[in-house]
């Protein structure tokens, strides 16, 4: 009786190689294979098999373990040279263990017995494939990712040979990294750099910018929750560090947390374990840690504002990454390498750079550091002709500046002289961001949120013109 035809076809025509020295059953796999959309190509031998395989490319090779000379698992060895991607199936009429064994050392990815169930031979194929699809595409990411993704750091200056050769030192090391730099100045690039270079680079990398999360709200991301333990809490979640899993950490803008969650971290990072909000007990984590700050965190320790023995803690390995206007010899290797990944990604030639306009660049101040120059090559990059960045592309011209009335402070209380002077110095900021908030962040070494908080203490809330959502959420 012939076999029942899977109706599910395959998404694509896969060819199979089957090797079957019974004509009956070689025909019937054949008949079957084929109306279940594959396309079948049938042989009596080992030796024919193996001919086969070095004339045409196949997916799947389907053989039977009792052939005339060479048997189906030393076919099984050689296929699996002549193509490591070889989905390799094992059909056999003898259902001991030694015999499935045998085939799986020999490289066969999975076998079935004899008497035949086609529905789950097909079943069995379909899941070997996708199998090796998802092997090809995974290998095919991490290939985009090393070519276009890999952290680079750019500079041939003194400073940034340090700074390389103390990225080099952390990514052996397991010990806690502290990185400090002006906004802008690449701390995340440095930090993706020692976790590409260190031992566990195939986990993943978690970043998180803790002032960007509300302080109700930072517990629960770093350390995780129970289900039911806050309004909201629909699902058991295990916070970011138990998420990395053995690979690595990145705590940006450690300077804003709040000293009760300072003390929270400061013990799960000498435990090694995190209590989950909601949790009675606490739970392991792997993950290596590395921190970012554009703050001065041993005068914060001295205001009271961040743990001296926390600060020791992170302080292992400090990296301290230079201002761009410091190392002005790096900005043409800088601009090439930025308008080269400007180019991969809109598949454009890299545009040439006039020397009117690499002078400019070399000669300005760059408050925003490498993340402003990204910004204006960018859309000089966009804005360019005939491949060709010119000085009129570069928006480097100062903005106005309104003038600001000046107080002395005479007759003031001290905080009341401090808090007027800081509410004028940040309405400067205001305006010579033209009221653009997360710009004035930048300039005044801020993170969004903390400026926001401060916009409020000051009354400052309405000043300005072009606003971003509150980055402190609801």
């Amino acid at each position: 009786m012939a076999p029942p035809v899977d109706s599910t076809p395959t998404t694509k025509a896969e060819p199979i190689l089957v090797v079957e020295d019974e004509a009956p059953q070689r025909d019937a796999l054949t008949r079957f294979l084929t109306r279940a959309g594959f396309i079948v190509r049938a042989v009596g031998s080992a030796e024919e098999a193996l001919a086969a395989l070095g004339e045409n490319s196949f997916t799947a090779l389907l053989t039977d373990l009792r052939l005339p000379g060479i048997d189906g698992v030393e076919l099984v060895r050689r296929a699996r040279v002549l193509d490591p991607e070889l989905c390799l199936l094992l059909i056999t009429a003898y259902a001991s263990v030694e015999t499935a064994v045998e085939a799986l050392r020999a490289g066969a990815h999975d076998y079935i017995l004899k008497p035949l169930f086609y529905e789950e031979l097909v079943r069995k194929l379909r899941n070997l494939i996708q199998h090796r699809d998802l092997l090809r595409e995974n290998d095919r990411l991490r290939a985009a990712l090393h070519q276009l993704g890999e952290p680079q750091m750019v500079g041939n200056s003194a400073a940034m040979r340090d700074v390389t050769e103390w990225i080099k030192r952390a990514a052996v090391s397991s010990a806690t990294v502290l990185i400090t730099g002006e906004t802008g100045t690449g701390k995340e690039v440095v930090a993706q750099a020692i976790h590409h270079l260190g031992p566990h680079r195939d986990e993943p990398m978690l970043s998180v910018n803790v002032a960007a999360l509300p302080d109700t709200m930072v517990e629960s991301e770093l350390f995780g929750h129970e289900k039911g333990a806050f309004t909201g809490a629909d699902r058991k979640r295990p916070g970011i560090l138990r998420a990395a899993s053995s690979g690595t950490v990145f705590l940006d803008e450690l300077g804003e947390l709040s000293l009760p969650v300072q003390a929270k971290l400061l013990r799960a990072l000498e435990a090694r374990e995190v209590t989950p909000v909601g949790a009675d007990a606490a739970v392991p984590f792997r993950a290596r840690i590395l921190c970012a700050t554009h703050r001065d965190l041993l005068q914060r320790v001295r205001a009271g504002q961040f743990r001296e023995d926390l600060y020791y803690r992170i302080n292992v390995l400090h990296i301290a990454i230079p201002p761009l206007r410091q190392r002005a010899e790096d900005i043409p290797a800088l601009a090439q390498h930025l308008l080269q990944r400007a180019a991969r990604r809109s598949g454009r030639p890299v545009p040439a750079l006039d020397a009117d306009a690499l002078s400019a660049l070399c000669a300005y101040a760059w408050p925003g550091n490498v993340r402003e120059l990204a910004n204006v090559l960018e859309r000089a990059f966009v804005l360019c002709e005939d491949d060709r960045i010119t000085l009129g592309n570069l928006p480097l011209t100062p903005v106005a500046v309104a003038p600001v009335p000046e107080h002395d402070g005479g007759g003031l209380p001290l905080q009341d002289a401090v808090e007027r002077f800081e509410r004028d110095h940040v309405a400067r900021a205001l305006r010579q961001a033209q009221g653009n908030r997360e710009q004035a962040a930048k300039q005044l070494g801020l993170s969004e949120a903390t400026l926001y908080r401060k916009l409020d203490k000051l009354g400052l809330k309405g000043f300005g013109v072009k606003e971003r959502g509150d980055p402190r959420g609801g």
